[in-house]
């Protein structure tokens, strides 16, 4: 089968696509990949920047959907069943071996390109928003990095579980246009968004970090709690904790990966709690680009040099 392969760690432009086995299903549920979603830790795998580092030469890809084609006796799975899957490498293949308990099921309504940009960062944004920063009905929200793929998941989730207000910062005019059609009520522009932003929120979401974060915390009311989520605004801020007790705010960390993926069952609960609104369309995955593997460089850069709005697919 053709996969997308990683044989050397000199970035997005040596990664090829070459003719590898099929994997090995034993046990687990073989699929038939009909999108892929590109991730930025498929980036930094390319340079050998991500924690996990496998040997060379490996099949990179973590986040997949399409359809089964053999599955364990014992599996809820069959043959033909529509599915979305994490497969933590392999992905950016034809076929792919996916341990069950990371397989769930994809309603018919919902496209195998759309099915493919849903586990990461929408599961992230639910994590984030209800588990850890407990949105109540009515609360108002800042998305930072809006009109990227966890941005636009952030903005459609909180609708979803009854935000009120929704408020998107971006860096121009075009990626605000994209937040607003994800589902924001408004948007602004990054630099100066404070001042610009009128009355203030009850919880932003920040995958961004920089040097906007003290105007996040000031952007917050009373008890209002600040999500760290990642910093691909490149340096880690530090908070001055009296900011904190000002005004009893909370700053909550956000690591979903190790979180998830450490309680059996736990990605199935956010999926089954995604997953009505997935089915009505309340969440409808923003997608930036779909390529063929022969792609994967060109979607590789998209993400690494910020140009997504949305989530980046390969369709093998």
């Amino acid at each position: 089968m053709r996969a997308v392969q990683i044989t050397s760690l000199d970035g997005p432009e040596a990664v090829g696509v070459a003719e590898v086995e099929v994997p090995d299903s034993a046990g687990k549920v073989l699929i038939e990949v009909k999108a892929a979603g590109v991730a930025f830790p498929d980036v930094l795998q390319t340079r050998g920047q991500y924690q996990f580092k496998p040997d060379l030469p490996f099949v990179p890809g973590s986040e997949v959907a399409g359809l089964v084609l053999e599955a364990p006796e014992d599996s809820e799975f069959a043959p033909g069943d529509r599915v979305a899957a994490l497969s933590f490498l392999g992905g950016f293949a034809e076929q792919v071996a996916v341990d069950e308990q990371f397989v769930l099921p994809l309603p018919e309504s919902v496209a195998f390109d759309k099915g493919a940009s849903v586990i990461f960062n929408y599961g992230t944004a639910y994590f984030a928003l209800i588990e850890r920063g407990h949105l109540q009905p009515g609360e108002s929200v800042l998305v930072h990095g809006a009109a990227g793929g966890i941005g636009t998941a952030a903005i459609q989730t909180a609708k979803a579980f009854g935000a009120g207000r929704v408020v998107a910062v971006v860096s121009t005019d075009a990626k605000g246009e994209v937040a607003v059609a994800a589902g924001a009520d408004e948007y602004l522009l990054a630099d100066g968004f404070r001042d610009k932003l009128g009355e203030k929120v009850d919880l932003v979401v920040d995958p961004v970090g920089g040097d906007r974060f003290t105007d996040s915390l000031r952007s917050l009311k009373e008890d209002g709690r600040l999500l760290v989520i990642g910093f691909t605004g490149g340096s880690i801020p530090e908070v001055k904790v009296n900011r904190l007790l000002l005004n009893n705010t909370t700053v909550v960390g956000v690591g979903w990966g190790a979180y998830a993926l450490s309680r059996q069952g736990h990605i199935r609960m956010e999926w089954d709690a995604l997953l009505p609104h997935l089915a009505s369309g309340a969440l409808d995955p923003v997608i930036s680009s779909s390529r063929p593997l022969d792609g994967v460089t060109d979607a590789l850069l998209e993400i690494d040099e910020r140009r997504a709005t949305g989530k980046v697919l390969l369709v093998p």
